[in-house]
């Protein structure tokens, strides 16, 4: 306790915020969207009207902000790493847990500053105060959330045989031929078979599982895929909006048959990266726009 007495204000709410941020991914599978890492956080940590203050330049949330800002300090130490909106609890991460949320923070800090004091140093400084430099880390995560929920909005409201052209799309542009895409109607299970060459001759071939769906795919969902997989060189994939239960996820990694787990922050994440691969037609039923931003090099 006399540590924590020692700390800013905002200091001492950082430790918190992150010991609680890395904790919920470790309760919850070691991944998580990062909007529902925050909505957890938000209910595992008594925040007062301070913490819930809007900053007045930028409108931003006191406690989000700091959360954001202090993230990176994770990020530098290795014990997160983030990726299209997804945070990612690492082994290092989970070890630091251990040492409570004041020492979490401050070996995170430690990192960061190890880090910052290896940039060259003609980069701008960005030590400009904290409650400044909060407020423009969470602008370039806010944005990015802005766009991974325009996204999902989309593909949740789109029919499930339009996500299932999606899906054919994407397999297209990573070089995937798609001689069958499953009509309305009974198809045995696999909705879009894939192959490398137009008559499936070389491996692997694909057979693709489809649920455009709130709720996550089961375990015995993913069994009943891999029961599909008869042939030597046949590769499953289940894209599922709604996610995978933790013992469905546990099947596809202990299995000897290779089956691709797909969320839907993943497919979106795929998406972005094979969109310039993709025809002008397949582009059409998701069309992106793209924002550049100047990035300091590390």
């Amino acid at each position: 306790m006399a540590k924590d007495k020692q700390l800013s204000r905002s200091r001492s709410l950082a430790a918190k915020l992150i010991y609680a941020a890395l904790s919920v991914l470790r309760d919850y599978g070691k991944e998580m969207p990062m909007r529902d890492v925050m909505s957890r956080v938000e209910q595992e940590v008594d925040l007062n009207d301070w913490d819930r203050e809007r900053y007045e330049k930028s409108g931003y949330i006191r406690w989000e902000s700091i959360l954001h800002f202090f993230s990176i300090d994770c990020v530098k130490a290795g014990y997160l790493i983030k990726k299209k909106g997804v945070w990612y609890l690492t082994p290092e991460g989970e070890e630091a847990l251990n040492l409570g949320p004041v020492e979490l923070l401050n070996s995170a800090t430690k990192a960061y500053r190890k880090w910052k004091s290896e940039q060259p140093k003609d980069l701008p400084d960005d030590d400009t105060g904290v409650e400044e430099t909060e407020e423009r880390t969470m602008a370039f995560d806010e944005i990015e959330q802005i766009a991974l929920e325009g996204f999902e909005r989309y593909i949740n409201k789109i029919n499930p045989y339009e996500f299932q052209d999606l899906v054919a799309a994407l397999l297209r542009g990573m070089g995937y031929h798609t001689p069958f895409v499953a009509p309305k109607g009974k198809d045995g299970g696999v909705d879009v078979v894939a192959y490398r060459d137009p008559l499936g001759t070389e491996s692997p071939r694909i057979q693709v599982q489809i649920k455009h769906r709130e709720s996550s795919a089961t375990v015995q969902e993913v069994r009943q895929l891999m029961g599909l997989l008869q042939k030597e060189g046949d590769v499953g994939i289940f894209v599922s909006t709604g996610g995978f239960t933790p013992d469905a996820k546990a099947a596809a990694r202990s299995s000897h048959i290779h089956v691709e787990l797909i969320d839907l922050s993943r497919f979106i994440g795929l998406w972005q990266e094979f969109y310039d691969k993709l025809t002008d037609e397949d582009k059409s039923m998701l069309p992106l726009t793209p924002i550049y931003f100047f990035a300091k090099q590390n």
